[in-house]
């Protein structure tokens, strides 16, 4: 099953202190609610599906069949449609919204996002070559990748070969990052370290695919002070 993913937009870094006096360094995204815009039958397509739409768009910016579409669902129109795999469709009504509660009961998101494009990089920026010697011969080449063929067999530079090009401008996963709050009021999601992209960046968040068993950073510290604890009364 596709978990159901929200889009957001990334507003920029900052940290956040618990209790213990501990600072996390947080990334906070601005969560955009979905719409289930329609329920997709298994009688249809074979399978259960609900389609969400996120954002807005201007409807002059629309082509006919979308105007059609969007008047026929009754809803204002929206800049983004994404069909999820679904179990049952009981839990789903056309016209319903999906936002910041669907994380409520999780601690680990995946986030997907494009990088920030750094242009025409180098072999020593984009691969992390160490470039040629800086004395004994070299000369003008220092920050050069060095040979890329082989003799006249096979005569040709391979596919694939890490050679200088466009950096960046990717899209991108992180899997498995914490979720340290959300603030439902203003549709804010403070999710753990950095994420790619730059400021205002589109980014989608959904529930981590991985099964994990790891410690969400506020029980190691529930742990810690319980075996404290223990350890103070055998004293």
């Amino acid at each position: 099953m596709t978990e159901i993913a929200l889009i957001g937009k990334k507003m920029g870094m900052t940290r956040e202190f618990l209790k213990t006096g501990q600072s996390i360094p947080v990334t906070v995204v601005k969560m955009e609610k979905g719409r289930v815009i329609q329920l997709i039958n298994e009688d249809k397509r074979g399978y259960n599906a609900i389609q969400v739409g996120y954002g807005k768009i201007k409807n002059s910016k629309l082509n006919k069949s979308m105007k059609g579409f969007f008047a026929k669902k009754n809803t204002e129109p929206k800049k983004v449609l994404k069909e999820y795999r679904v179990k049952n469709l009981e839990n789903y009504k056309e016209g319903n919204e999906l936002g910041l509660e669907i994380f409520s009961e999780i601690k680990f998101v995946d986030v997907k996002s494009r990088t920030i494009g750094k242009g025409f990089a180098g072999a020593m920026k984009r691969h992390n070559f160490s470039g040629l010697r800086a004395s004994h011969g070299v000369s003008v080449s220092h920050r050069s990748h060095g040979s890329t063929g082989q003799r006249q067999d096979p005569g040709k530079v391979f596919k694939g070969k890490k050679m200088a090009g466009h950096m960046g401008d990717k899209i991108r996963t992180i899997q498995n990052i914490e979720i340290i709050k959300s603030d439902l009021e203003n549709n804010l999601l403070y999710l753990k370290g950095s994420i790619p992209g730059s400021k205002n960046s589109e980014v989608t968040v959904s529930k981590a695919i991985k099964n994990l068993n790891k410690l969400t950073t506020k029980e190691k510290i529930e742990n810690f002070e319980k075996s404290r604890k223990v350890q103070e009364k055998k004293k």
